[in-house]
């Protein structure tokens, strides 16, 4: 193996680990590299393609550089579909832009291949046993945290596979690495949602706001994502030339209402449900206040009636049901 050419991905599913502060599914994304063994690990609430590819650019951080080839699983992140073996394996068009735009070569295994990047495999339950066990966490970055910390540790160690310090023959790992570019490659998976008529999308079971006043109800819209930022654009540009329509911090669970108050602007209120008795439907009107658009209260007024009500003794009305008993 050749310093800095190649490097293995993979993801844990650790559970519930923060459950009790509202996140219900926690991650880890791994990266190391082939030659010292190197790790990198970064804990998430999900693995969507832009979490996935923010992933890697944190990874190049860092190690400092990008590797001659990352060795992946035939993943929905990584391929379009899955195809038969020794058939060429059609690569995700996010996946495929990615990795030109950061120089490393794409390395999807074989079909029935469980074996082949049992580097970052082995990883993935070194981090459970000496970072996760045994502790309670209260936060994402708790957990990146106790990496953070332990990985001075797994540096410091003798691997019993090449038989070097990882943290000394890292040094020549990382001198083999590509250099990072000058600007990052932002992934975004891109979705059509309808709008209501309440102003609002619907995605993974939020509900995000968008200005009343620019939109309609019904209408299709693009709705960008990052990792913690959603962007809703229309499909055509409008007056001043841009799309963009909202943007908003995306949300950490599920059922959560991320509203921009100022969209709510434009939308009905209730102030034109006056009604008028005139036969002359072009005559103006001022809107009744709620009270006075009661059936009874518009019956009286229509008719006039403002009769006093006699005042009587409760006795009067036992006396009457006697009578008719």
């Amino acid at each position: 193996m050749v310093p800095g050419a190649q490097a293995q991905v993979d993801w844990g599913d650790e559970g519930d680990l923060l459950a009790h502060v509202g996140i219900g599914q926690v991650y880890s994304f791994h990266m190391i590299l082939s030659y010292s063994r190197d790790p990198f690990c970064c804990f998430t609430t999900g693995m969507d393609l832009s979490t996935f590819w923010d992933s890697h650019r944190r990874a190049f951080a860092h190690f400092g550089g990008v590797p001659g080839s990352i060795v992946y699983d035939r993943t929905k992140t990584v391929i379009r579909r899955h195809v038969a073996p020794g058939v060429a394996v059609p690569l995700h068009p996010e996946a495929a832009a990615f990795a030109g735009h950061y120089g490393f070569a794409i390395d999807v295994l074989a079909a029935y291949r469980p074996t082949g990047k049992g580097r970052v495999e082995r990883q993935v339950n070194i981090v459970r046993d000496h970072v996760l066990a045994g502790r309670r966490f209260d936060s994402i970055a708790d957990l990146d945290g106790a990496f953070g910390g332990w990985l001075p540790i797994r540096r410091s160690q003798v691997h019993r596979t090449h038989g070097q310090l990882i943290a000394v023959r890292a040094e020549a790992d990382r001198a083999g690495l590509r250099p990072l570019p000058a600007e990052p490659y932002l992934v975004a998976e891109k979705h059509l949602r309808r709008i209501g008529k309440d102003c609002l999308i619907s995605f993974e079971g939020s509900l995000y706001s968008v200005p009343a006043r620019r939109i309609r109800a019904g209408q299709k819209v693009l709705v960008r994502v990052g990792p913690d930022t959603i962007t809703i654009h229309s499909l055509t540009p409008g007056s001043d030339g841009q799309t963009m329509l909202a943007a908003h911090p995306r949300a950490k669970t599920s059922a959560s209402w991320v509203i921009d108050a100022d969209h709510w602007d434009g939308l009905p209120d209730g102030h034109t449900r006056a009604t008028s008795t005139d036969s002359d439907s072009t005559q103006s009107f001022t809107a009744a206040p709620v009270a006075a658009t009661e059936p009874l209260f518009t019956l009286l007024a229509r008719r006039g009636v403002n009769q006093p009500v006699p005042s009587r003794p409760l006795s009067v009305y036992a006396d009457a049901a006697k009578e008719n008993r």
